[in-house]
């Protein structure tokens, strides 16, 4: 009964009704952003028949490595909350946020840095100079990821008080062999004892 009541301790059942869609709203909306920090964010027009320019290479350039790791990182707080309970639990839900934050700033300081760093790295490695940069679709699609990371994460940190959680019996063991050297005193113990293999007069 402990663990039943350790599993769903919101007896009223509202909050709990919540969990599953908040955490799948979380998980897809980081796997999203993750998948759309890496494609290219920014495309341009005027070299593309210079050599070395391709887009590979654009995209190695143009993408955003910040984002996608922030986005793995809303992805593994989401897996930690699965497993985890109480004030721990609470903290990596605060994280979630942290990181959610991170990579709306990393979706909104783009357009005011990637197409420059674009123009940079394409003059580096070929001398040509882009007449203009454009933001792809790939980078829209990252700014509603971010809306959805950042929405999940923080109703995740108002709701994780009242989901349920894991229950005690998926606990690691803390002392299994304290417990099976004390001497049994009611009848109950005495028989669970010989249960056990365990001889309760020894």
């Amino acid at each position: 009964m402990a663990e039943a009541h350790d599993v769903a301790h919101d007896p009223g059942g509202g909050p709990r009704r919540t969990f599953g869609p908040v955490v799948a709203l979380g998980l897809a909306s980081a796997g999203l952003g993750a998948y759309a920090a890496s494609k290219p964010w920014v495309t341009g027009a005027g070299a593309e028949s210079a050599p070395g320019v391709s887009t590979t290479t654009w995209g190695e350039v143009s993408s955003s490595p910040l984002g996608t790791a922030l986005a793995f990182v809303v992805l593994a707080c989401w897996g930690v909350l699965l497993v985890t309970r109480g004030r721990f639990r609470r903290g990596i839900a605060g994280l979630s946020v942290l990181a959610a934050l991170g990579y709306v700033a990393a979706v909104a300081w783009a357009p005011s840095s990637l197409p420059d760093h674009l123009v940079e790295q394409v003059r580096v490695r070929t001398g040509e100079v882009l007449d203009e940069t454009a933001l792809t679709g790939w980078y829209w699609l990252a700014v509603v990821a971010a809306l959805l990371v950042l929405v999940s994460t923080v109703l995740g940190l108002r709701l994780v008080r009242t989901w349920p959680e894991m229950g005690s019996r998926y606990d690691a063991p803390t002392g299994p062999r304290e417990a099976a050297t004390e001497q049994p005193t009611e009848n109950i113990d005495i028989w669970k004892a010989l249960d056990d293999g365990r001889d309760p007069t020894a």
